[in-house]
């Protein structure tokens, strides 16, 4: 087996969207080619109903595919295929824009005015570009968990894990997708296939994950009773780990834990042209579907 190593460790930038919504993106609307085939990571976490209340009014896509996973809170979905919803705690909701829809996600917060959750931007294939959009709502009871003996828990909602297989089918790009939990102090390698674009993004506690032949971490000289060591930098919240090739990610929980999103997928390798929530392979692609938005031809 090969531990995979890092390639970068960033921290996720405060950034407002929708109608005024405080969020962190781990990354998106630049080079995302290293995260191939998804585009974009936000992390929308606050206490203050003021900070989300206003949400993400009527807007469209085409030729991606959103996913939101909800921790805390609840948001309402409609679309302009006709479908409503709620998404909760432990939900997730996959939805394949294709030619094009129009939605709205509209946070409302649990009982405590906590909202948190995160949305992920999933590209399409060109022959899937102007497919039939779709609409994927699960809930939590619905969405398998492994209990390992070493108290971990892992979530699967997209892909496999350990012959567990995620309820969301159907996805073009065939990506992983797992929350993972690991008690403090405990060391875990979970198995991601060698041809796919691998991330971790973490949201709760700290971890160290260069444990690979070429770890990048920062190298601490520390001594103590006369006896030099090496301490490598763990990595805590709103963290994106970007991992380089192998089939295998190892990590050590710090003293609190550490949970994190492990997502992976394989790379398109296509051209991307992007304006907002519209992605498409050319530029004059994304300025038909800009016209048709603009002369109400949109919808297919």
């Amino acid at each position: 087996m090969s531990p995979r190593p890092i390639l970068k460790t960033t921290k996720s930038s405060p950034v407002i969207e929708g109608a005024g919504v405080n969020l962190h993106r781990a990354f998106g609307f630049g080079d995302t080619s290293q995260f191939d085939p998804f585009l974009l990571l936000d992390d929308f976490r606050n206490n203050d109903p003021k900070d989300y209340i206003k949400g993400f009014p009527w807007h469209p896509h085409r030729g991606i595919e959103t996913i939101t996973y909800i921790l805390k809170g609840t948001v309402e979905h409609a679309d302009s295929l006709g479908n409503k919803g709620e998404l909760s705690d432990g939900d997730i909701q996959w939805m394949t824009a294709g030619s094009g829809i129009l939605h709205q996600e509209m946070p409302k917060g649990n009982q405590l005015g906590q909202m948190h959750g995160f949305q992920l931007w999933a590209n399409l294939p060109s022959n899937l570009k102007m497919t039939k959009p779709n609409y994927q709502d699960i809930k939590d009871h619905d969405i398998q968990k492994i209990f390992d003996d070493d108290g971990s828990i892992i979530k699967v909602m997209a892909g496999e894990y350990k012959g567990c297989k995620g309820p969301v089918i159907g996805i073009a790009t065939a990506p992983q997708y797992i929350d993972v939990y690991i008690p403090p102090n405990l060391t875990k390698t979970m198995p991601v296939s060698t041809y796919r674009n691998c991330f971790a993004y973490i949201f709760e506690g700290s971890g160290n994950f260069n444990y690979a032949s070429k770890p990048k971490g920062i190298k601490i000289e520390k001594s103590y009773n006369n006896d030099d060591f090496n301490i490598r930098d763990q990595s805590g919240e709103r963290t994106l780990i970007t991992f380089d090739t192998g089939d295998e990610v190892k990590v050590k929980s710090g003293n609190n834990g550490i949970r994190f999103l492990l997502i992976s997928g394989v790379p398109i390798q296509e051209p991307v042209a992007w304006h907002g929530p519209i992605v498409m392979n050319t530029q004059q692609e994304l300025n038909d579907a800009i016209d048709q938005l603009n002369n109400g031809t949109f919808i297919k």
